[in-house]
């Protein structure tokens, strides 16, 4: 049974030597089965020492955009020793500490130190989607909000901590592998705007979800670019003055640079999927989903980052209709300068 654990959470390391004379431990960081890191510290018998190991570790998950779980095998352990600098002799065996599978995954504060995906409160089976209810029991039902005509795919875990990724095709209304739990797929009639922006994004347990835009979406462009003045006047010579061109521009510019950013219209949510955009806002790996420019017909799914900052929780007592709208930015130049 894998152990998953949150690398945008701190994560520990820890263990306490029962030698007479320890002065310093090793703390060795294995990733795949190599090892990647050691770390080396001061110690003393019976007393804890603690590793903090989760940025070390991220640094070697590899984000890209696909369905598929993605996530990387750890290992550490922590060797004790009676001279400084992890020197001269071992003081017993080395300790296995904290390992298994790290996620680009986040716990909050009040799940504590070392919380274990799919964090407290939740059980297994269940999908890896915010929770619609607070502390919602095992089997409690979840939903997600889908276009007509569309399909797609959400990451579940299965009872033996084992994640997976499950299909659904355009007609579906609910999905339900072998040994999970029901998901209901609340369909969306297409409205003026068409059948809205899919926005995907790594969520809170480390897997990739999808969230549809409805409505209005604006699109805008913003430049960039630099400039100096330059001397356009023609040499003179014996027989005439100086001359310039009045097409001939002094003002030169240079490095002009643009970005295109989109504001989109969530369209009307339940209160219950608020965490949805929540996790929405916190996340680093965010995507859209939308046409190819001067292609209209074929899609793409392009980086991009969320824009917005902040976001005010609607509730159906508050507000009655509870929408959002998030600002988003292309993560890349409007004009290619990769080299």
């Amino acid at each position: 049974m894998p152990t998953n654990y949150a690398l945008r959470t701190p994560l520990y390391a820890s263990a306490s030597s029962s030698g007479s004379a320890t002065a310093s431990a090793e703390c060795v960081i294995t990733v795949g089965g190599s090892t990647v890191y050691t770390i080396v510290k001061e110690a003393a018998t019976n007393v804890t020492v603690q590793f903090e190991i989760a940025e070390l570790v991220r640094d070697y998950l590899d984000i890209t955009f696909t369905y598929s779980p993605t996530y990387i095998t750890f290992g550490s352990s922590i060797q004790f020793f009676n001279q400084p600098n992890a020197e001269g002799t071992a003081q017993g065996a080395a300790v296995s500490t904290v390992g298994g599978q790290g996620w680009e995954a986040y716990s909050l504060f009040t799940d504590g130190i070392n919380a274990i995906i799919p964090f407290p409160n939740r059980q297994r089976p269940t999908w890896l989607l915010a929770d619609l209810f607070p502390l919602a029991a095992a089997g409690s039902q979840q939903f997600i909000y889908v276009p007509n005509g569309k399909d797609g795919k959400v990451a579940w875990m299965a009872y033996d901590g084992t994640v997976a990724s499950a299909a659904y095709n355009a007609t579906d209304d609910a999905l339900q592998p072998s040994g999970a739990t029901r998901l209901t797929i609340k369909r969306i009639d297409c409205t003026k705007y068409g059948d809205g922006r899919k926005v995907s994004f790594i969520n809170r347990y480390g897997v990739v979800q999808d969230l549809w835009f409805f409505l209005k979406r604006v699109k805008s462009i913003n430049r960039t670019n630099e400039s100096f003045q330059s001397n356009t006047l023609t040499n003179a010579t014996a027989t005439s003055a100086p001359s310039y061109s009045v097409t001939n521009a002094p003002k030169k510019l240079f490095n002009t640079q643009a970005k295109q950013s989109n504001t989109l219209s969530s369209g009307y949510y339940p209160e219950e999927a608020n965490a949805y955009f929540e996790e929405l806002l916190l996340s680093e790996y965010v995507w859209i989903t939308r046409p190819v420019v001067d292609q209209p017909n074929v899609e793409q799914t392009i980086p991009v980052v969320v824009k917005t900052s902040s976001m005010t929780y609607k509730t159906s007592l508050n507000d009655r209709l509870i929408e959002y709208t998030i600002d988003f930015e292309d993560a890349f130049d409007y004009i290619n300068n990769v080299r």
